[in-house]
């Protein structure tokens, strides 16, 4: 436990995050979390929560999946395929060692089809269960462009325009269910590019590391904007990204970082603690800004990444039109 004074925690903190290396690395998350005296996951207010988790298979998804039901939330996992859904079931009962019945529900859901998404937000909708909160952490680096069966490119199709269309179809029932919460999971990789919202779906030359940056710097404005917009529904938006964290989709798509920062990688437990701490802690108060190690960060780490003026304004109308949708402040009553 820490017994170091208020400033100068503040002050290992802030000299911890502008090495970037021991910040973004396990190293970042071992000091913080002695530093700050964290509370226990599995000691944060969760018994009667419901929570949305995407892409729950593997990874971070997994782990913050698993540290829910550790804690006594409710969870709904979603996933692509039933071999999927079983499997993932199958791992977090032998994990927690329990039965999960009552706990745990799967259904399919594939971000690359927002005819999917619609469908998924209608059985939510229908259900009397509640919702006390989204995490939106389903998505994935891809190396070549491709275009989705709605016309867009996949990356920006699944980690900005599904999850937008999401939340706003369920923005109902999380605001019925207020105070609620919406989380997305970003990447530290975003803090290299600026908001372009003309090229925030990478036309022209494609590569799969820059449209993914790009990808999650939208994730980081459109946080923003929502809670600019709808932060008086009682649904709270924030967005975390958690550092480098040794996943399944690391190794896959990353195997020369994954050599090089091996040793220092964090574990998906470590990765996922910000997002099941704002998922489920009554403490954060700051909506729409971008977490690290449970405390809030600077959107930007170099001047010439700051977005020109109206560019989330304009970011918000196009993935509003490529969605389909116009988010409307949603009506208690129906």
């Amino acid at each position: 436990m820490s017994h170091l004074p208020a400033p100068l925690t503040r002050a290992v903190d802030a000299a911890l995050e502008a090495t970037v290396v021991l910040s973004f690395s396990k190293v970042g998350h071992a000091v913080r979390s002695r530093l700050d005296s964290w509370t226990p996951l599995e000691e944060l207010p969760a018994e009667g929560k419901r929570v949305l988790v995407t892409g729950a298979n593997s990874g971070l998804g997994y782990a913050t999946a698993r540290s829910l039901l550790a804690a006594g939330a409710e969870v709904l996992i979603s996933v692509r395929s039933e071999e999927k859904a079983e499997d993932t079931r199958r791992r977090l009962e032998a994990d927690l060692g329990r039965d999960l019945d009552g706990f745990l529900e799967t259904d399919l859901l594939d971000l690359g089809d927002l005819t999917q998404v619609r469908a998924f937000a209608e059985r939510r909708l229908a259900e009397d269960a509640p919702l006390h909160a989204v995490v939106h952490n389903a998505g994935a680096l891809f190396a070549d462009r491709v275009m989705t069966v709605d016309g867009l490119e996949q990356t920006y199709q699944v980690h900005v325009v599904a999850p937008f269309l999401l939340t706003t179809l369920l923005l109902p029932k999380l605001a019925a269910t207020a105070p609620s919460r919406v989380v997305t999971v970003t990447s530290g990789g975003m803090y290299t590019e600026k908001l372009v919202t003309a090229r925030v779906d990478s036309p022209g030359g494609y590569r799969g590391t820059v449209a993914y940056a790009r990808a999650k710097r939208a994730q980081v404005v459109l946080t923003r904007e929502w809670a600019r917009r709808f932060g008086d529904t009682g649904v709270a938006f924030h967005v975390v990204h958690p550092g480098w964290a040794l996943t399944p989709g690391v190794e896959s798509s990353l195997p020369g970082f994954r050599k090089l920062t091996g040793p220092i990688l964090r574990d998906p437990d470590e990765g996922a603690d910000t997002i099941v701490y704002l998922t489920l802690s009554e403490e954060p108060d700051e909506i729409g800004r971008l977490w690290h190690d449970r405390r809030p960060r600077s959107e930007h780490r170099l001047p010439w990444t700051i977005a020109e003026r109206g560019e989330s304004g304009e970011l918000w109308a196009r993935v509003c039109r490529d969605a389909g949708v116009e988010p409307v402040v949603p009506s208690v009553t129906g």
